[in-house]
């Protein structure tokens, strides 16, 4: 992860347009290839940003983030660097997920119909080798879906499943692999993102799920 404070301004252009005019700011380059502009506050959420598939172009005091598929461009200018450093943080092991998401994990594996007619269940923590996925299951089609299940859906979320989508798509045996974000609630910005990565979006009732599994039946997992 490169690390870089800097007095700048960022222009956003694509399908939308946006101006954050010249001021100290952190600039965050993550190893997937995503660009973060934060400021120091507004909590953990970036002022701007370049999610992945997209290129870095530096030129003296200007950076071009592009982003290969949309086209979109993200356009930093920098007037003075206060700091720039580099940081191996190496793999990381994933988020520990709490009582509620784990058990709606094991819920929605014991009755995965809850997420669409016909789905069956291949297998939970799906391995790849950025992390599991936490749920692989065929639609009624045989076609197969990768499922992330978490409590609060956020856009984190959303990145996290494209990620795993981008990588399972590129095994023959599996492709195509649709992708399902599941919650208990998801913030309207992650569901907009979610459904423009073609991702379907599905909110589920904890207490109704619980309701649903018979408890006294033995299940593989």
């Amino acid at each position: 992860m490169r690390l870089v404070v800097a007095r700048c301004s960022v222009d956003y252009t694509g399908r939308l347009s946006a101006h954050l005019p010249m001021a100290p700011r952190l600039l965050m380059l993550k190893a997937d290839g995503s660009i973060l502009v934060h400021a120091d506050g507004g909590s953990y959420k970036p002022l701007n940003w370049m999610t992945p598939p997209c290129t870095l172009k530096e030129d003296d005091a200007v950076w071009t983030v592009t982003n290969t598929k949309s086209g979109d461009q993200l356009r930093i200018t920098i007037d003075e660097v206060l700091h720039d450093s580099t940081h191996e943080l190496g793999v990381d092991p994933g988020l520990r997920k709490d009582g509620v998401e784990a058990h709606l994990q094991e819920l929605l594996a014991a009755d995965p119909t809850a997420l669409g007619e016909g789905y069956t269940l291949v297998r939970r923590e799906f391995p790849t080798a950025i992390g599991p996925v936490d749920l692989m299951c065929r639609n009624a089609d045989g076609v197969s879906v990768a499922i992330e299940v978490k409590r609060r859906g956020e856009i984190d979320g959303v990145e996290q499943l494209t990620r795993y989508l981008e990588l399972l798509n590129r095994d023959p045996l599996l492709a195509p692999v649709q992708g399902v974000f599941c919650a208990q609630q998801i913030k309207p910005q992650a569901r907009v993102l979610a459904e423009d990565r073609g991702i379907r979006c599905v909110t589920v009732d904890y207490d109704a799920l619980r309701g649903t599994v018979d408890h006294t039946q033995p299940t593989l997992f």
